[in-house]
């Protein structure tokens, strides 16, 4: 490696690097540790029961049990784990009805829309109001298997009425993710022109 491809390589590491991206959030103002955890945890609260008050939960559990679903679904926990710590308290949960409260906040996760068919055309048969069978009909699919999605096509449309609010609201509350994102783009865009800069300027035709 010569000489200027060494300060090249060390230019991208210092603009680029871990250190750099990790040193900002722990001054961002916005970021988790700065937060008050009580105020987080009375915000989700508030939206648990906005929501609960605009959509009418089915489930038997409670708020505060909505509130661990959200909890466990942003720290990553899947739902038979997320069951366990709600049924902690003795009341018998299972995963289903975890992927049920789920579905109730917006919370769909990406195994959730895999489907053995076209699930977007799903989402719009739905939107146009179109029973099951003969969603099922047109999507050339099982009638059982095509019920099994629908609940989550219709927690995507009712998402996407409020623009994603809920679920946008839940994940600034409790991640970092937008702020690690920012970070590490502008940290990649700095270093991505600053070397194209220094290589355009020791350049000779």
């Amino acid at each position: 490696m010569d000489e200027k491809t060494e300060e090249l390589r060390d230019l991208f590491v210092d603009a680029t690097g871990s250190e750099t991206v990790t040193e900002r959030q722990a001054e961002s103002p916005g970021s988790l540790v700065d937060r008050d955890d009580d105020a987080v945890a009375g915000r989700v609260a508030a939206l648990v029961a906005t929501m609960r008050e605009r959509y009418g939960f089915d489930s038997d559990l409670d708020d505060a049990d909505y509130e661990r679903v959200v909890a466990g679904f942003f720290d990553g926990e899947d739902d038979a784990a997320i069951a366990d710590a709600v049924g902690g308290s003795g009341s018998a949960v299972d995963a289903r009805a975890v992927r049920d409260a789920r579905l109730d906040l917006h919370l769909v996760a990406d195994a959730d829309r895999d489907a053995p068919f076209e699930y977007a055309a799903l989402k719009r048969l739905l939107a146009a109001d179109r029973s099951v069978e003969v969603a099922a009909a047109e999507l050339d699919a099982d009638a059982e298997t095509v019920r099994e999605f629908v609940p989550v096509a219709r927690a995507d449309l009712a998402s996407t009425r409020v623009n994603d609010r809920f679920r946008d609201e839940f994940r600034a509350l409790l991640t970092d993710a937008d702020i690690e994102d920012a970070h590490a783009a502008t940290a990649r865009e700095d270093g991505l022109r600053e070397a194209t800069e220094d290589i355009e300027t020791d350049v000779s035709l």
